[in-house]
């Protein structure tokens, strides 16, 4: 979701928003960034997935913004995949998990570390759960991993076989083809609905049922060590952050529909995966550092985050 389903009513609603947000692009191979320290030098590759309507660079724009060029700065190799804008989380995977078999090609690397933004998150668990001894860690962001009420008030809104869901198809899949115009991922097969059905909480417990590596029953935490990988993850939980930002309107609306904290498009308890790190006064789009790096000025700084996890993961020798 980087979206995700209120990603696509912002968007719609909100067309300026697109530009928050191919192939598989590497960060730090072709043209390494020069380390001031090795803060973030874990010991395997860091692997960023994108969420729903998400990309790896569009029109200029990158989707993690800023993050994979801080993380480069202190010593990691990171590399930004691109999987289907709008697909089911399996689909998604299996793209993913031939990125990540390039990437151990291309480094030598034994392992990866991945992180997901929104449906990235499923969609590394995938990949851990069918290949864990090629992931090192899991960290999700902002994961719907028990779905999205967002997600469950649209899927009732278009039933399935509908005229609705028809007319909704199409409009999902003439935005996707903006997105991958301007972000090279015109070769990847997009199926909104399953998009859909994937990130519903009947979807998402069906996916748990397949792939429970550390999912907690409640709101807690879940194991940190499944199989060897290491789970980790946090969320934000304040949908309006900054009224200078354009997105917070559409978020600040989305959030009413949940009744519990949210960040405008996952319930913080949804979020939870493994070790949780915190809730932070981030939305769904600050989590990545959108729009443009704008957020709560209180609130801890998006890219930081990222640096602290990576060292954390040195730390371990991941």
């Amino acid at each position: 979701m980087n979206g995700f389903f209120g990603g696509l009513l912002r968007r719609l609603a909100l067309p300026t928003v697109f530009a928050l947000l191919g192939p598989l692009r590497f960060l730090g191979l072709a043209a390494p960034a020069q380390a001031q320290d090795n803060a973030t030098q874990t010991r395997y590759p860091i692997v960023l997935v994108h969420g729903l309507f998400g990309f790896d660079s569009l029109f200029g724009v990158d989707y993690w913004y800023g993050i994979p060029s801080a993380l480069q700065r202190s010593g990691a190799r990171v590399f930004v995949a691109q999987v289907s804008a709008a697909n089911s989380t399996e689909v998604r995977g299996e793209q993913l998990l031939a990125q990540v078999k390039n990437i151990m090609a291309i480094t030598g690397a034994a392992k990866v570390n991945l992180v997901g933004h929104s449906h990235g998150g499923p969609t590394i668990r995938y990949v851990a759960g069918v290949a864990p001894q090629l992931v090192a860690s899991v960290t999700s962001v902002a994961g719907p991993n028990k779905g999205s009420r967002v997600a469950d008030i649209l899927r009732g809104t278009v039933p399935a076989g509908s005229l609705s869901e028809t007319v909704l198809n199409g409009a999902v899949n003439a935005f996707v083809a903006l997105i991958n115009l301007g972000s090279g991922g015109s070769g990847l097969p997009q199926m909104p609905v399953a998009a859909l059905d994937s990130l519903t909480a009947a979807g998402s417990a069906d996916f748990t049922r397949r792939f429970p590596q550390a999912v907690p029953t409640g709101c807690g935490d879940g194991a940190e060590v499944v199989g060897g990988v290491r789970y980790y993850s946090w969320t934000g939980k304040q949908p309006v952050t900054n009224l200078l930002d354009p997105s917070d309107a559409s978020l600040g609306l989305l959030s009413l529909s949940f009744g519990e904290t949210n960040d405008g498009l996952v319930a913080v308890c949804s979020s939870r995966l493994g070790k949780h790190l915190g809730d932070y006064r981030q939305n769904h789009l600050d989590e990545v550092n959108q729009l443009l790096g704008v957020r709560d000025w209180l609130a801890p700084d998006p890219v930081a985050l990222y640096r602290q996890h990576a060292t954390r993961l040195k730390q371990i020798g991941l």
